[in-house]
């Protein structure tokens, strides 16, 4: 079977960290190892990882400190760690369940693609509060993931991610001090910019809790989308994508020829005035998932907000 490195960044985790550790245990795919990395909680998070470790061992549950500056450095932290090697990696939060086919299911894919090829899979959600009933489902996306899409969007919840081995030689050219903003959307950017395949499962295989202490939740009101929608436009997106583009100088040589047209036909495009700026986004196909932040995206590009 091939090998899955389970990539676990924890921080005061005590109360949902077991319920966790089981549903990883009762993968229907079992050639899995567990890589913990702990952000310096001073709860019992330490305590449960360590009882886990005993009853598994440590070829099945390995524990490390994290780099303390935040989530995404924590998982990029595991990401470029070289003792690190398996055929594949998945991302995983503290705080989900996954069912029981999860893996299975991103293998099942990621198998269907040459070696040689950078691959990302990732998934809906289902929505559970803490004490998992049923609140819904994340938002269903219909557009095809791209480059395009990754230069303003992070399409996939980083707690779905599953790679292969290609895309994370990609990421390790990145390294683990890049200034990306998020690492999910970084794999996404990387995968797509590299010239590889990014499958996007309408099923849901994990339950995504919202609790008072979600470092990245989702709120489905109207009111919370127009709330994000105003940000957007206000510029926050620009920041966002201004560290991303910085990101990507690192792996220049590894972009494909055409996402290379597509990048340098973007960035020209977001410092032209008025009507070059919007003919220069128009021609290199960015867009959103949904109709309304593709509203706000043509709005924050007549803003030079992007």
């Amino acid at each position: 079977m091939n090998r899955v490195a389970i990539l676990l960044c924890t921080f005061q985790a005590e109360n949902f960290l077991a319920d966790q550790l089981d549903s990883f245990a009762a993968q229907t795919h079992s050639s899995w190892a567990l890589f913990a990395s702990d952000d310096g909680s001073t709860d019992k998070t330490l305590t449960i990882l360590q009882n886990y470790q005993e009853k598994w061992g440590d070829q099945k549950l390995l524990i490390s400190n994290g780099p303390r500056k935040g989530f995404a450095a924590n998982f990029l932290s595991l990401t470029c760690n070289n003792t690190i090697q398996a055929d594949y990696y998945a991302y995983s939060d503290h705080d989900d369940i996954w069912e029981p086919d999860k893996l299975q299911r991103a293998i099942s894919w990621l198998q269907t693609i040459p070696p040689e090829i950078p691959a990302l899979y990732c998934s809906r959600l289902r929505l559970v509060s803490a004490d998992q009933k049923m609140l819904g489902l994340s938002p269903l996306f219909n557009k095809p993931p791209s480059f395009s899409n990754a230069l303003v969007q992070a399409m996939g919840s980083g707690n779905t991610i599953v790679f292969n081995n290609t895309a994370r030689q990609h990421l390790l050219t990145g390294g683990a001090d890049v200034p990306a903003i998020t690492h999910d959307w970084w794999a996404y950017l990387v995968v797509t910019a590299c010239g590889g395949k990014v499958f996007y499962d309408p099923y849901p295989s994990i339950r995504y809790r919202q609790h008072g202490g979600n470092i990245v939740g989702m709120d489905l009101s109207l009111r919370t989308r127009l709330l994000r929608a105003r940000r957007l436009c206000q510029g926050v997106l620009r920041n966002w994508v201004d560290r991303n583009l910085l990101s990507l100088k690192r792996l220049d040589t590894h972009i494909t020829a055409e996402n290379k047209q597509i990048l340098n036909t973007f960035c020209m495009a977001r410092n032209q005035k008025l009507v070059p700026r919007l003919l220069g986004f128009w021609r290199s196909g960015i867009y959103r998932q949904s109709c309304l932040d593709n509203f706000c995206l043509f709005f924050a590009a007549l803003l030079k907000r992007i």
